[in-house]
C-alpha cells in the first residue's frame, strides 16, 4: 500500500457507524431506568437507527454520486456527530429515539460512500487489500460493539456510548478531508427522491405496525392504519421505480430468482442472528442480575466466532460456491438460535453459550458470501445497485426482527403475567414487579417469552437458508471471482459498494 490515509479515514468512519448498531444493546436496561422508557421505546432506540440506514441508503448513495462522495461522507459524519451529542444529552425516550433516527441518516451517508471512496482511491491489488482490511474492520465492529457498550455503561455511564463518537468523528472528518480524493458517479445522474420517500414510508410504517400490533393488538386501529400506509407506500414505490429513468432499484432484477434469493437471505440473516439479542441482554441484566459488562461478555461468542470463521473461511473455503456458504450458514444460524430456546426459571447464562457460538459460526459463513452472491446474480453494470439493495435489506431485516421477536416475546409472557406486566418485564422493569410477583414467576415468564422469540427467529433462519439453497444458482466463473474479492476491484468503483456491511 502506497498510502494508508484513505483506508484509515474510511475504516474509522465505518467502525464507528457499525459499532453504533450493536453498542446500545447492553445499555438498554440503564436507558430504561434513566429515561423511564417502555419496551416500545427501547425497540425504537434500536430500530430508529437501523430503519434510517435501511430506508435512506440507496437514495443517499445516489445523491453522493451527484454531489460528491467525499463531500456527502463529511456531511454525514458531521450529522452523525451532532446526533450522537443529542443522544447523549437526551432527557426522555422520545428525544433519544429522534436523535437515533438522525444518527441513522448520517450513518447512511457514511455507509453509502465508504466503499465507492475506496474504489476511487485504490486500484488493482491495492484495492483488494483495502477491501479486505475494510471487511475485517466491519467484522470487528460487530464483535466489539456489546463489549465496548458494556465497558462504557458500567464505567462513565450509558450516555458515553454516544459521547465517544464525538472525538472519533472529528478524527474521521480531518482524515477524510486530508487524505481522501473527491469522486462522483457518471455525469447526468439524477436522484430518485420520490422512490426514497416511498421506500422510507413503507419500511417505517411497516415496522411501526409490528410494534403497535404487539402493544395494542393486531386488530387495533393504529396497527391496521400503519399496515395500510405501508402497503400504499409499497405500491407507490413500485409505480415510481417503473417510471423513473434512473430508479433506486431496477425492479427487473427481482425477476432473477438468484438475486431475490440473496435479498431474502440478507433479511433472514440479520433478523434471525441478531433480532433476539437485545432481549437476551435485558434478561441477563434485569432478571439474572448481571452487570452490563458481564452481560456483554456472555454475548461475545457470537461476534467472536463470526469474526474468526469469516477469516478462516476466506482462505480455506475459497472455491466453495457462495450459495452453499450462505445457505448452510443460515441453517447453522437457525439451529443455533433454536438451541437457545431451552430456558426455564432456573437457567443461567451458560445455557446460551452453545447456541450463540453456533450462530456465530453460521454468521461467519453467511456475511462474506452475501456480497459475492449478490454481484454474481446481476449484470456487472448493476453491481453498485445490487450492493446497496443488499445492505438495505439487511438493515431492514434487523429492524423488523427486533420488532417482530419483541412482539413474540411479550406474547409468550402474557399468559403468566398479563399484557401490561409482560411489557414492563420485557422492557427491563422486572425489578418493579418483584414486590408483587415471585422471583420464580418472573424468571419462568421471561424464559418462556425468550424461548418463543428464539423459536420464531430460528425458524426464520432455517426458512431463509432453504430459500437461498433453492433460489440461488450455483455460481459460474464470474461469481467465484467476485466472492474472492477480486471482482469489485476489477469491474468498477461502483461494484465496491456491493461488499456488505454488518447490521448487528
Amino acid at each position: 500500500m502506497r498510502t494508508w490515509g484513505p483506508l484509515t479515514a474510511v475504516s474509522l468512519g465505518t467502525f464507528m457507524l457499525l459499532l453504533d448498531v450493536t453498542i446500545v444493546i447492553v445499555a438498554l436496561p440503564d436507558m430504561a431506568r434513566a429515561l423511564d422508557a417502555s419496551l416500545s421505546d427501547l425497540q425504537w432506540v434500536i430500530d430508529g437507527y437501523a430503519l434510517a440506514l435501511a430506508a435512506l441508503l440507496l437514495g443517499v448513495g445516489a445523491a453522493a454520486d451527484v454531489l460528491g462522495r467525499r463531500r456527502l461522507s463529511v456531511i454525514g459524519t458531521v450529522l452523525f456527530a451532532l446526533a450522537s451529542l443529542g443522544c447523549g444529552l437526551a432527557t426522555d425516550a422520545d428525544l433519544l429515539v429522534a436523535a437515533r433516527a438522525v444518527q441513522g441518516l448520517g450513518g447512511a451517508a457514511m455507509l453509502a460512500t465508504t466503499l465507492p471512496l475506496l474504489g476511487a482511491a485504490y486500484q488493482g491489488r491495492e484495492r483488494s487489500t483495502a477491501l479486505g482490511v475494510w471487511g475485517a474492520v466491519s467484522g470487528a465492529s460487530a464483535a466489539l460493539g456489546p463489549v465496548v457498550g458494556g465497558l462504557l455503561t458500567e464505567g462513565p455511564g450509558w450516555r458515553w456510548i454516544f459521547f465517544v463518537n464525538l472525538p472519533v468523528s472529528m478524527a474521521s472528518i480531518w482524515l477524510t478531508l486530508r487524505a481522501v480524493p473527491e469522486s462522483k458517479g457518471p455525469a447526468g445522474r439524477r436522484v430518485d427522491w420520490a422512490g426514497t420517500a416511498a421506500f422510507a414510508s413503507f419500511a417505517g410504517a411497516g415496522t411501526y405496525g409490528v410494534l403497535r400490533g404487539g402493544a395494542e393488538g393486531w386488530t387495533s386501529a393504529a396497527t391496521g392504519g400503519a399496515f395500510a400506509v405501508s402497503a400504499l407506500a409499497l405500491v407507490c414505490f413500485v409505480l415510481v421505480e417503473r417510471r423513473v429513468a434512473q430508479p433506486l432499484l431496477d425492479l427487473r432484477l427481482l425477476r432473477k430468482p438468484a438475486f431475490t434469493g440473496v435479498l431474502l437471505g440478507g433479511v433472514g440473516y440479520n433478523a434471525a442472528a441478531f433480532g433476539v439479542i437485545p432481549y437476551l441482554s435485558i434478561w441477563l441484566q434485569t432478571v439474572l442480575g448481571m452487570s452490563a459488562m458481564t452481560g456483554s461478555l456472555v454475548l461475545l461468542p457470537l461476534g467472536a466466532m463470526s469474526f474468526v470463521v469469516a477469516l478462516v473461511a476466506g482462505r480455506v473455503l475459497h472455491g466453495v460456491a457462495p450459495r452453499l456458504l450462505i445457505g448452510v450458514g443460515l441453517l447453522l444460524i437457525g439451529g443455533g438460535v433454536l438451541g437457545m430456546a431451552v430456558l426455564d426459571a432456573g437457567s443461567s447464562w451458560a445455557a446460551l453459550v452453545p447456541g450463540l457460538a453456533l450462530t456465530g459460526v453460521g454468521s461467519g459463513l453467511v456475511a462474506p458470501g452475501l456480497a459475492g452472491a449478490a454481484l454474481a446474480a446481476v449484470p456487472a453494470g448493476n453491481a453498485g445497485m445490487a450492493g446497496g439493495a443488499l445492505n438495505t435489506f439487511r438493515q431492514l431485516g434487523y429492524a423488523l426482527g427486533v420488532a417482530l421477536f419483541g412482539t413474540v416475546l411479550t406474547a409468550g409472557m402474557r399468559d403468566t403475567l398479563g399484557r401490561e406486566a409482560a411489557h414492563t418485564v420485557a422492557g427491563g422493569g422486572a425489578e418493579a414487579l418483584r414486590g408483587t410477583l415471585s422471583e420464580h414467576t418472573v424468571r419462568a415468564a421471561f424464559a418462556a417469552g425468550l424461548n418463543a422469540a428464539s423459536l420464531a427467529a430460528g425458524v426464520t433462519g432455517l426458512v431463509a437458508g432453504v430459500l437461498v439453497l433453492v433460489m440461488v444458482r450455483a455460481p459460474g466463473r464470474r461469481s467465484a471471482r467476485v466472492a474472492s474479492g477480486g471482482a469489485p476491484g476489477q469491474d468498477s468503483p461502483a461494484a465496491a459498494g456491493a461488499v456488505s456491511a454488518r447490521g448487528e
